[in-house]
């Protein structure tokens, strides 16, 4: 029965985002259960993208990445696909009318990643931050506003910016690997041999303005998104506390992260603030 492997195809998108990312699937549960299993089609795509061009060294990416696209536009045009992921990615980006120009630039800086080393001026960081942060940030947005385009266009601006905020912490936190195993710089006129404080407090500046954005838009989301995206928030801005007291060198020279104790924290702290209507 279709259903039957409709279904399973979803369970695929939940263990993606259940094996991969503990912070993510941890604020995914907290979302409501009549949006949770979109959000894990919507993950399960990216995520599966992105490892194409990130980890399979010893196989062709390119190649790789080819076939991944051709399968999701036949997924995405048939309303099907014999891949669980895309199958259960398509099923969300009909039932919420997602815009295919945001799966597009999804896919364009993605494969940026298969060559792209560097990213010399401020037009080319943003341009990729856009289509590998702010447009699944959106395409999460259509799910969280259930289609509707007065709410999405009305909270845009701010799921932008809080996608720009998450790739941007993300972008400082795995400078080492990116930079030593990938050989990639994303952030432009930034020295990372030599990476001082002046360079990373500007990088944080920049984080924080965009986490201030993010924040208004938040606040104003459907209940049913409102406590998950609060996590994600929490549990960034926690992540970005941490960069902000590490010295610039030791960043470029180690991975910072976030215990699992620390993130239970978060959540019984975040809930008590949602309970008591402080976001």
């Amino acid at each position: 029965m279709k259903s039957l492997f409709d279904n399973v195809s979803k369970e695929c998108s939940k263990l993606v985002t259940n094996a991969y990312s503990t912070s993510f699937s941890m604020a995914t549960k907290m979302l409501s259960d009549v949006i949770r299993q979109d959000i894990y089609n919507i993950y399960g795509f990216v995520r599966f993208a992105d490892e194409i061009v990130d980890t399979f060294h010893d196989y062709d990416k390119e190649k790789l990445f080819i076939n991944f696209q051709t399968d999701l536009e036949s997924a995405l045009k048939d309303k099907i696909s014999l891949n669980p992921i895309l199958n259960a990615f398509q099923e969300t980006f009909h039932k919420y009318r997602i815009d295919k120009h945001l799966v597009d630039s999804f896919m364009d800086s993605m494969r940026l990643d298969l060559y792209k080393k560097d990213y010399l001026t401020e037009e080319e960081y943003r341009a990729y931050i856009y289509g590998s942060a702010d447009v699944v940030g959106l395409m999460c947005l259509k799910v969280f506003v259930k289609g509707d385009n007065e709410q999405y266009e009305d909270l845009k601006e701010s799921a932008m910016s809080l996608g720009s905020a998450f790739q941007k912490v993300n972008f400082l936190r795995d400078l080492k690997a990116d930079f030593e195993d990938l050989s990639r710089t994303y952030f432009p006129n930034t020295d990372l041999n030599d990476l001082d404080e002046k360079s990373k407090q500007a990088i944080i500046s920049d984080i924080e303005e965009d986490f201030a954005k993010g924040l208004n838009g938040i606040k104003r989301l459907p209940l049913e998104a409102k406590f998950g995206v609060f996590m994600a928030y929490r549990y960034y801005n926690k992540l970005l506390e941490k960069l902000k007291k590490t010295p610039a060198l030791k960043i470029r020279s180690t991975r910072i992260r976030v215990p699992n104790y620390r993130k239970v924290e978060l959540l019984t702290r975040s809930y008590v603030k949602y309970q008591l209507n402080l976001i």
